[in-house]
């Protein structure tokens, strides 16, 4: 005869887990938690934190002013030097093309004082 497997017993569903806390039992927060301060928050530190909060919002406003003028400063002196590049690079192409006229003009005349001599 073939004996029947036995299966291990199911847990038992009516039992409360003891890792669970009972209502009574002492919150996981500690008394000086911000969790805790939170929720024991009174209008006068929801008024402080308001004045915070503005004086806050207020420094980071100066901030990004002045931020924003810096950057807006920088540019203006970025754009200033680009263009002052740009008329250097124009004035260099400017004396580029006098010089190689200018050497032109010294091959020419060296041409003519050379066919001068061996005539």
């Amino acid at each position: 005869m073939a004996a029947k497997r036995m299966q291990p017993p199911l847990p038992n569903r009516g039992t409360v887990d003891a890792n669970v806390s009972k209502p009574n039992e002492k919150s996981v927060f500690c008394d000086n938690s911000p969790a805790k301060k939170v929720k024991g928050a009174t209008p006068h530190s929801h008024e402080r934190l308001e004045r915070l909060m503005a004086d806050a919002n207020t420094r980071l406003t100066m901030l990004f002013s002045d931020f924003t003028e810096v950057l807006r400063e920088r540019a203006s002196a970025d754009s200033m030097q680009v263009k002052e590049l740009g008329d250097l690079l124009i004035e260099a192409r400017d004396l580029e093309a006098h010089l190689k006229e200018k050497k032109e003009h010294l091959r020419h005349s060296l041409a003519v004082i050379s066919q001068k001599l061996q005539a």
